[in-house]
């Protein structure tokens, strides 16, 4: 039994969703957002509350229920609320910096790394050694803050990389001598 595809997704004030076949649209002040989903997964749209439901207890049926709800949810608050993720740049020298829509990373590397957002996903710079992603798509934000943490992921020893606020990275001790 899945709890999370059981519940029903309330549609906000200023939200609309169409359902054609199985292709979900959401419409809304941020954006809108297209998907497909299962054809078996049964999508009902009644009184401004979306449910999902699935026509059997077969494996296959019980592990796209829940997901299927879940990117519903996500399709529905990221047009309405939107997605943000924040990441940190722990190190002497490393900044990012904004150049008109581009992102600007010195990282301890030869050559500054440069990140180009994708449509509908903006990036700020309130700090230089703070980066936040924002967007209504949760699957872009989420990819793009991902890259960026690629680019020199924390290490254990002295902490030095990117890393997401609140994340906490296990410390190693160095060599001890005798």
């Amino acid at each position: 039994m899945s709890r999370i595809g059981k519940k029903p997704i309330e549609i906000p004030a200023g939200v609309t969703v169409t359902l054609n076949d199985q292709t979900v649209t959401v419409k809304g002040p941020k954006g809108e957002l297209t998907n497909t989903f299962n054809p078996d997964m049964a999508i009902n749209i009644e009184d401004n509350i979306i449910t999902v439901t699935r026509p059997s207890d077969a494996k296959e049926h019980r592990s796209i229920h829940g997901t299927t709800r879940s990117l519903i949810a996500n399709m529905v608050d990221g047009v309405s609320k939107g997605f943000e993720k924040t990441l940190e740049l722990v190190g002497v020298g490393y900044r990012a910096q904004k150049q008109g829509n581009k992102l600007v990373l010195n990282v301890g590397y030869s050559h500054p790394v440069e990140f180009d957002p994708d449509e509908g996903v903006e990036v700020e710079v309130p700090v230089n050694t703070k980066v936040i992603v924002k967007g209504y798509n949760k699957e872009k934000v989420g990819a793009l803050a991902s890259n960026i943490r690629a680019v020199r992921p924390p290490e254990p020893y002295k902490g030095k990389g990117i890393r997401y606020e609140g994340e906490i990275v296990r410390r190693k001790e160095g060599k001890t001598g005798k």
